[in-house]
């Protein structure tokens, strides 16, 4: 029998509180390669751009963000799919898909964070549940998300590809205190060996890969947080990765296990999206 993959489209914005997620996600979803065999859900999502999150509880946008983690868990349970891409939408997008495709597969799924940053913080270090959604499927992170999580996923069985782990922060230090494998950019350059021998040592036969795409070099990719026309100093970790590199790391590690999950979070399409703001203010576009 043919395994069954859903589609979610899930434009979520507010983990990192950043509209753009919003309309990165909706292009997304045209960018990927398309399939009539494949099933697309949109998750309701909040599309009041606008507004002024509070902080809920520690967390800013908590309620719309906790309805949203809601709305994609039921979608999940009614689908049953044997493997899930997700098209965001900020980090936290893998929340929900990652801990069904845990209980999906026995609580053995392999976790591949091919991102920058380990998005590992607790609500000590946050406010943004984008930082956190790691650490939530870890059991730790934000209390209220971890909660929601029904098949923590175990430490061993996290590797992170693409990690600028020289400039962790004090909100990353849950890398170290868990003792999360990871790999830097220079151990990718030239073979995907370091996850290999991560996925034989553990004896990963299912693999979810969540991929932030600002582990890309933004001299490389330019559709990332980084890559923002003008932006002088972009406060935190810059990716390093290209897209060739990436592909070769997916394409070599589907070869010892079978990739179930892949969400794609964080596009940040800068022309597209200056170019719709421009457009926007001209009068014939209003009439």
């Amino acid at each position: 029998m043919k395994n069954k993959t859903l589609r979610l489209l899930l434009p979520q914005w507010q983990g990192g509180n950043n509209a753009d997620y919003y309309f990165g996600a909706e292009l997304l979803a045209h960018i990927v390669p398309q399939s009539e065999k494949t099933k697309m859900i949109r998750v309701p999502v909040n599309a009041d751009l606008d507004q002024e999150l509070p902080i809920e509880h520690g967390i800013e946008g908590e309620s719309q963000l906790m309805e949203q983690l809601d709305a994609a868990t039921k979608i999940l349970e009614a689908e049953q799919p044997d493997k899930v891409i997700v098209l965001g939408g900020d980090c936290s997008i893998s929340q929900a898909p990652f801990d069904y495709l845990n209980g999906r597969y026995d609580g053995k799924l392999g976790v591949l964070w091919l991102d920058a940053h380990p998005d590992v913080a607790t609500i000590e270090d946050s406010t943004r549940d984008h930082e956190m959604v790691l650490g939530n499927l870890l059991g730790r992170g934000a209390p209220q998300f971890a909660d929601k999580v029904k098949n923590i996923i175990q430490a061993k069985n996290v590797f992170f590809a693409g990690l600028i782990y020289d400039e962790l922060r004090p909100r990353d230090q849950e890398v170290n205190r868990l003792n999360l494998r990871y790999a830097v950019p220079k151990q990718l350059k030239e073979n995907s060996q370091s996850i290999l021998q991560w996925v034989q040592e553990n004896d990963i036969q299912h693999l979810a890969v969540h991929f932030d795409l600002d582990v890309l070099s933004p001299q490389d990719f330019r559709s990332i947080y980084p890559a923002e026309p003008y932006l002088e100093g972009f406060g935190a970790a810059v990716g390093e990765l290209t897209l060739k590199e990436v592909t070769r790391i997916l394409t070599d590690v589907s070869q010892e296990a079978d990739i179930v999950g892949l969400s794609i979070a964080e596009h940040m399409p800068w022309d597209a999206m200056n170019l719709r703001n421009a457009l926007s203010k001209i009068s014939i576009f209003n009439d």
